[in-house]
């Protein structure tokens, strides 16, 4: 266990430093002088001029790359275009406020998916199996915008029970959180379906079905702890998706996070904040698969990376 957290941990670092690199290369390729971009089209050449010095834009290739990439891991990412403030302390803001969004929607999407998915399996063949099943697919096809939109119609302004954007209460949690969850929730529960019905089928439950064991003990207890391999491996592939999926929520719910971020530093062209946002979100992605390699060791103690 501790030499794959080890491993893992040095994975982090070369796909950080690969990370950064590309980062870089991202900066260079985009078309136009990057002096120019950061003072705008309509700047004087002096200013121009100015900000290629300030820069080191005019210093060769591989000299901006090492103070790029000595800068980017003392936790420098420049200050931003738009508002001239340093872009680390904008963007852990917002990815503190993703993470809330996406943590609570993902607590959602696994306690609803586990929920009816095994139920589903409970009743497999029998009317509560069908409902489940045809919800689930109905979920998947709807498009997370679709969704928020009706929400925000029905709950917001037809019955006006709920606030519609930001996050100053907790109620202006809800229509976010459900609707960001609710997509996840109907693929893990197809997910959970599947992976019960597989595990209910198993000699051993058979055999503990003949001793008497309460059949709620032998759902949630014997089948689910072994039918949980794939199950977790979705869940850390569908938090990953929440995350980007979190973009269009944020900017339907007027959601201050890192996907809005994005979406704002693209229409006014501030990289450092792209730059930053990108090498953020990559990071929470590999630290999420670090993660569900430990809960595989924890679920299932034969499973060993040494």
């Amino acid at each position: 266990m501790l030499g794959m957290i080890v491993g893992r941990l040095g994975f982090m670092v070369l796909a950080g430093l690969l990370l950064i690199s590309f980062l870089f290369a991202l900066f260079h390729i985009i078309p136009g002088d990057p002096a120019v971009l950061l003072a705008g089209d309509n700047a004087p050449k002096v200013v121009v001029d100015a900000i290629r010095k300030a820069y080191g834009f005019d210093r060769p290739l591989h000299v901006q790359y090492f103070t790029y990439m000595g800068n980017v891991l003392t936790g420098d990412f420049g200050v931003s275009n738009y508002n001239r403030q340093p872009v680390l302390g904008i963007v852990i803001t917002r990815v503190l406020n993703t993470a809330q969004l996406a943590s609570l929607a993902m607590l959602f999407a696994v306690f609803v998916s586990l929920a009816f998915g095994s139920l589903s399996a409970m009743f497999w063949g029998n009317p509560l199996d069908k409902v489940v099943t045809v919800a689930s697919l109905v979920g998947i096809c709807l498009p997370v915008f679709v969704t928020g939109i009706a929400m925000i119609y029905f709950f917001g302004v037809y019955l006006e029970w709920l606030p519609i954007a930001g996050m100053a209460t907790w109620s202006n949690y809800i229509l976010p959180v459900v609707t960001l969850g609710a997509y996840q929730a109907a693929i893990f529960t197809r997910m959970v379906r599947s992976c019960m019905i597989d595990a209910l089928g198993k000699d051993f439950i058979v055999t503990a079905r003949a001793k008497g064991v309460p059949e709620i003990q032998i759902v949630f207890k014997h089948a689910m702890r072994n039918a949980l391999l794939p199950i977790v491996t979705l869940f850390g592939l569908g938090f990953g998706h929440t995350l980007g999926g979190s973009v269009v929520i944020e900017s339907i719910f007027n959601w201050p996070g890192l996907g809005r971020l994005m979406v704002e530093s693209v229409q006014t062209r501030d990289l450092p904040i792209i730059q930053a946002s990108i090498f953020f979100f990559a990071i929470i992605f590999i630290t999420l698969n670090m993660i569900v390699d430990v809960l595989y060791t924890w679920i299932d103690p034969r499973i060993s990376y040494d």
